[in-house]
């Protein structure tokens, strides 16, 4: 029975090699030609993207300096009450701590809700047209936010950029449509690279604006804006002209409901539970060189990410995803540890660098096994449905780290985070 089971999937393989190659089949020619037309994409898109991040303090500072938004004013009573419950001392940057948290979450809470949906559209509609939807919806998002002369109409930019920025999962089932089973991870690795260079030189881009801007009638976070806008624009007329559709009709999902349905089996609910992010908010007073140091250690982790994803990273044997997906998370619990009792720069670099070395290479290897499940048809949902429940994780995780933060302190929030990481190994060393 073994013999026979064994010449039974020896035909099969057989019979796959004979059947003729399409558009997205794997070991096309045109594979590595798409692979770097995706990462182009998204770098162009990530260094828009990032370019807020050193500015949120400063955003919500100039809101709350402005105090002429209902919205704003209603949060902050909200906080305000929080922090007597709690008994925070009463200090202005505690406010734009959990504002920045909340913003973060609600942002990362729409790409647990919208990413399922647009991937699993892609499944039926095709990569391409997804794909510029989701950039027309992004450049709007920076519009908006280039006119945010509130507080209102910045919050509803970040949920427009929330609900359209579906372009991430999309690269990644591109990456799964054009790549054999060895040459997948490399792909992966390769949009993690985009994504260090992006977090690299955006923030600082973003910090540059804000110096050489004036905060005189909120000014500093125009220039960055239409700055994101015209990099949105031109990822717009890059995926025109340059990404072809990697699904042909012939593969594609006949319904939405059942490609949704079946994403949702594959993925586990624990993945919910994975990743937590916190930012602190520097005094308006001393922003320009906060903004700057902000900008070296984004520099610093970059340069580590994109190290060894352009290296260690792409040559990682197929097959051997999990054990180094697991060796990262082991480097990642002693890394939190030495982080929250770094004493000085240098502990704190050597902590930042254990951990850019195991992101670096737990992130992509975690992508490459997601996306070696389910069918041709279903891997924009499969992608969808694992970048949805990330969104989720990091969408939590702003306020319980910020809650934990004020409470107890900041060594023993990072402990917490360390010790939580045991879960997602235990987890994954049992699949």
């Amino acid at each position: 029975m073994a013999t026979m089971r064994r010449n039974s999937e020896k035909n099969g393989h057989m019979l796959e090699e004979k059947q003729p190659r399409t558009a997205s089949d794997p070991g096309q020619k045109e594979s590595p030609k798409m692979v770097y037309i995706v990462f182009v994409s998204l770098l162009i898109d990530l260094l828009g993207f990032t370019v807020i991040l050193p500015l949120l303090p400063a955003l919500l500072d100039y809101y709350a300096k402005k105090n002429d938004d209902s919205l704003y004013q209603i949060m902050a009573n909200q906080v305000d009450g929080f922090k007597s419950f709690v008994g925070i001392p009463n200090i202005e940057k505690y406010n734009s701590v959990l504002f920045g948290g909340i913003i973060s979450s609600l942002f990362s809470f729409l790409q647990f809700v919208v990413s399922p949906v647009l991937g699993a559209a892609s499944d039926v509609h095709g990569r391409r047209p997804l794909m510029l939807a989701s950039m027309i919806g992004i450049a709007i998002s920076y519009c908006i936010w280039a006119v945010s002369h509130n507080f209102t109409v910045f919050l509803i930019a970040r949920i427009i950029g929330g609900l359209s920025k579906a372009n991430v999962n999309l690269s990644t089932a591109i990456i799964a449509d054009v790549s054999t089973v060895k040459t997948r991870g490399k792909g992966m690795a390769l949009i993690g690279v985009a994504f260090s260079l992006g977090f690299t030189f955006g923030p600082m881009i973003g910090a540059y604006f804000s110096k050489i801007s004036t905060f005189k009638a909120g000014e500093f976070y125009i220039a960055p804006a239409l700055f994101a806008l015209s990099l949105a624009v031109l990822d717009i007329v890059f995926i025109y002209f340059f990404m072809k559709e990697t699904l042909p009709l012939e593969k594609r999902a006949k319904s939405f409901s059942s490609s949704s349905r079946d994403a949702f089996n594959l993925i586990s609910p624990f993945a919910l539970f994975q990743f937590s992010a916190v930012k602190n908010c520097p005094d308006k007073g001393i922003v320009g060189g906060i903004l700057m140091q902000q900008g070296m250690m984004f520099f610093y982790i970059g340069v580590i990410m994109a190290t060894v994803q352009g290296s260690y990273s792409r040559r990682i044997p197929a097959g051997s995803e999990k054990k180094t997906a697991v060796r990262g998370m082991f480097i990642l619990m002693p890394a939190f540890i030495i982080i929250a009792f770094a004493s000085n720069q240098i502990l704190l670099y050597i902590g930042l660098a254990l951990f850019c070395f195991a992101s670096a290479t737990v992130v992509p290897c975690m992508t490459t096994m997601v996306s070696s499940y389910g069918t041709v048809a279903q891997k924009g949902t499969v992608v969808g449905i694992f970048r949805s429940l990330g969104g989720l994780s990091r969408a939590t995780g702003p306020i319980v780290a910020s809650i934990v933060y004020w409470s107890v302190g900041s060594s023993f929030c990072y402990c917490i985070g360390g010790v939580l990481l045991l879960i997602p190994t235990m987890l994954l060393l049992k699949t």
